[in-house]
């Protein structure tokens, strides 16, 4: 099928990028022409292309292949794996316009923040490539005399990893990037409704000179597809990235051959700005944090806490410049927000904000489904919160602010803490004990003072609680992919 004889909204310098084949064992498999799922433009409910619905089997074939190349790819030298994971990122940064649309007409995010996230993504490889030269053992004193007690760290095996749709490429490389560096072979089942971006970055890493069977993508069923990851004794490591619901019961399904997991799930972070804050710099955080990606984040502030003194002055100036996000296509030329990823996004929304407003909330701004229809919605500010409304306790997941009071640091560490999520965290203040404080007190696995700004491939990015298990990036990240083995040598 021709990609280019539907709807995708911009050329691009190399349409070879564009596939809709599953990436296995090195060959482009259609599998049946006549299960195929449509992969919908959000913008314009375009249909951009047709992917393979592949399920158990198809997985199963994929988790034998990657065994078979398993043994060749760990015996490289750290620094051969390294030079190839160079070469990716470089391809990647050299075609990013190219990367950048794919994933913008897929996703929705205007075209500025894909470009960022394929620097970001591009970041994870060049990251674990220097990683992969770095995997030390140790050689350890003896209690005993006549022996010798030594350290190994070494690859687990076949990886999985299924990815969201909210950072197609991210999500990802930073996944993907660690595993292949620390000598794993690793199976992707990306979303169903952003496979093409991980379909371009499979070509990227074949031509980098990842081998085929070392990196393999499927699309399809997520129930089948997950279910041949979960349960198969072969499959060592498993990372995902996305609901806490589902990664319940991800890890359930993972108990019976208990692999190794990280999960990167749901989110509800406070947004915590003082009195003495710099209020400029708090509205220039607020802004990234809460309507990046149309709100659709996992690390998006949920629930913005703003103490007495400075909250009529702070509501003042978001309404102002929340008023002003030019909403649109992405793929146009200075468009802040996008659509939401469907229209289940848009009806979590609105249910989200009639309760709050059954109880007592008030929409300042926003409310509705945008004029421009679809899957657009108005980025909403909705004041007088009480902690008993759904809006407190739930992922919005969406271009809505909600603002809370609050008096006593004492008051908003409680209210602060009062969720099962623990993921990501923000405090702004200029009183340096105060910093100290909360960034200790709070039960968030991240926590960005006086900066929204935390995502990069050097800091170790997950949360505690329902938020998760493990650390992705950072120096932290390749351990997830290790096995630590203890030997112990007479002499």
């Amino acid at each position: 099928m021709n990609l280019n004889a539907l709807e995708f909204p911009r050329t691009l310098v190399r349409p070879e990028l564009l596939h809709q084949e599953c990436w296995l064992n090195g060959q482009w498999q259609g599998g049946d022409p006549d299960k195929r799922l449509p992969v919908i433009n959000p913008a314009t409910g375009a249909i951009l292309a047709h992917v393979p619905n592949m399920g158990y089997s198809v997985t199963s074939q994929a988790i034998a292949n990657a065994q078979s190349a398993l043994a060749a790819w760990r015996a490289r030298t750290g620094k051969q794996r390294s030079v190839i994971l160079k070469r990716w990122a470089q391809l990647m940064h050299e075609n990013a316009d190219d990367l950048s649309n794919i994933l913008t007409a897929e996703q929705g995010k205007p075209l500025n923040e894909a470009s960022s996230e394929i620097a970001y993504a591009a970041s994870f490889l060049d990251w674990f490539a220097e990683e992969a030269k770095r995997i030390d053992g140790d050689i350890l004193q003896s209690p005993v005399s006549g022996q010798r007690l030594l350290v190994l760290r070494q690859p687990i095996g076949v990886c999985a990893a299924i990815t969201p749709w909210n950072f197609p490429a991210a999500m990802i490389t930073r996944k993907v990037g660690p595993a292949l560096a620390a000598g794993c072979v690793i199976i992707v089942k990306p979303a169903e409704h952003t496979p093409l971006t991980a379909l371009a970055l499979a070509h990227l890493a074949y031509e980098a000179g990842v081998p085929g069977d070392v990196f393999q993508v499927v699309t399809g069923e997520p129930e089948e597809i997950g279910n041949a990851l979960c349960e198969s004794d072969i499959v060592r490591k498993l990372s995902f990235t996305g609901s806490t619901d589902v990664g319940r019961m991800l890890m359930a399904k993972c108990a019976p051959t208990v692999k190794k997991l990280s999960l990167e799930l749901g989110g509800n972070a406070p947004f915590i700005v003082f009195d003495d804050a710099d209020l400029d710099e708090a509205m220039d955080a607020l802004m990234l944090a809460k309507f990046r990606n149309s709100g659709q984040t996992c690390i998006c502030a949920n629930r913005v806490f703003v103490q007495s003194g400075i909250y009529s002055a702070l509501a003042d100036k978001l309404i102002e410049r929340t008023r002003a996000l030019k909403i649109g296509d992405g793929s146009a030329e200075g468009i802040q927000q996008g659509p939401l990823i469907d229209g289940r996004a848009i009806r979590k929304i609105q249910a989200l904000l009639e309760d709050a407003v059954s109880h007592g909330a008030r929409i300042a701004l926003g409310g509705h489904v945008h004029e421009n229809g679809g899957t657009f919605f108005e980025p909403t500010i909705i004041q007088d919160l009480s902690k008993d409304m759904r809006i407190s306790s739930e992922e919005i997941f969406g271009p809505v602010a909600a603002l809370y009071r609050f008096d006593t640091e004492a008051d908003v560490l409680e209210l602060a803490n009062a969720s099962k999520c623990g993921l990501a965290a923000y405090l702004f203040t200029r009183d340096h004990a105060r910093i100290w404080r909360m960034s200790e007190a709070l039960e968030y696995g991240m926590v960005g003072v006086n900066t929204a700004a935390i995502s990069n491939e050097v800091g170790p990015f997950g949360g505690i609680k329902h938020s998760g298990l493990g650390r992705e990036g950072s120096k932290y990240g390749i351990d997830e992919y290790l096995e630590t083995k203890y030997i112990c040598m007479k002499v």
